[in-house]
């Protein structure tokens, strides 16, 4: 890919140096990660949840900062819409941090350079595993350097998909266009699984082992690394109604391209 004109060091460079530093972020919530972490009212929660984040952050925002002097820096990793012209990253230090609260394994540190409002490179790292998810526009998506490739399902009645909730408390129109949809892929799919975090079932599209996935809202910050892996990996990146999908949208739909037009019209009754 033709790297911006003020930028110094390749994308590829930068996606190197990025996987290393996600990397040494991962290992600093690993140390942090094993037993549940009580917690009896919100702001205990949002306390520990912030002290997650911060200390990701402390390796994160220093070594990604000197890679892309000039990209701006996405303070909210719950927010979502589109973002203004130029370079900036989006990062979750700890996406899926509820999980490593409740000592569960299903967590990640993320980070993603956007440009134009598109993802033009991404780091997914699984602590717990040591794996390395990572994706350049243009490049291909690998794990641990080997390339993915999607599933070839092309029947969603035998299809292994998947959704996640977007954020607590979500706004109940939301929250019912989510209900009604798991009760139509439950009936025109094979399997569906319900969890958080995002990037993990898209990180499962893009490897082959999950055919579909969707989601009603959601961060940039949840979609955008996985929208890279799945597109770099061969499959289909849309909305629910199967129009071309961005940060701004409503609902998000990534998919091998045997079942996508049956995904779609199964979200879309």
């Amino acid at each position: 890919m033709t790297e911006a004109k003020n930028d110094v060091i390749p994308d590829a460079e930068v996606l190197a140096q990025t996987a290393a530093a996600v990397r040494e972020a991962g290992s600093v919530l690993l140390e942090r990660f094993g037993a549940v972490a009580g917690y009896r009212t919100r702001e205990d929660l949002m306390r520990l949840l912030a002290a997650n984040d911060e200390a990701a952050l402390e390796v994160l925002r220093p070594r990604l900062s000197r890679l892309r002097p000039d990209a701006r820096w996405v303070e909210d990793e719950l927010a979502g819409g589109a973002l203004p012209a130029g370079q900036w990253w989006v990062v979750d230090p700890a996406e899926g941090n509820v999980n490593h609260l409740h000592a569960l394994p299903e967590w990640a540190v993320t980070a993603t350079l956007v440009r134009a409002d598109e993802p033009v490179l991404t780091v997914v790292h699984l602590p717990l595993t040591g794996q390395t998810y990572t994706a350049l526009a243009g490049g291909g998506a690998f794990l641990d350097g080997r390339p993915l490739r999607v599933s070839g399902a092309a029947d969603l009645g035998l299809s292994l998909v998947a959704t996640s909730q977007a954020r607590p408390n979500e706004d109940e129109r939301v929250v019912r266009r989510v209900g009604d949809s798991i009760g139509a892929m439950l009936r025109a799919a094979l399997v569906v699984r319900t969890s958080v975090p995002a990037t993990l079932h898209l990180a499962d599209v893009a490897a082959g082992r999950v055919d579909a996935f969707w989601q009603f809202a959601g961060a940039r910050a949840d979609l955008l690394p996985g929208a890279l892996l799945v597109t770099e990996a061969g499959g289909r990146v849309s909305d629910a109604e199967g129009r071309p999908w961005s940060p701004a949208g409503e609902s998000f739909l990534a998919a091998a391209p045997g079942v996508h037009a049956a995904a779609v019209a199964t979200l879309s009754r």
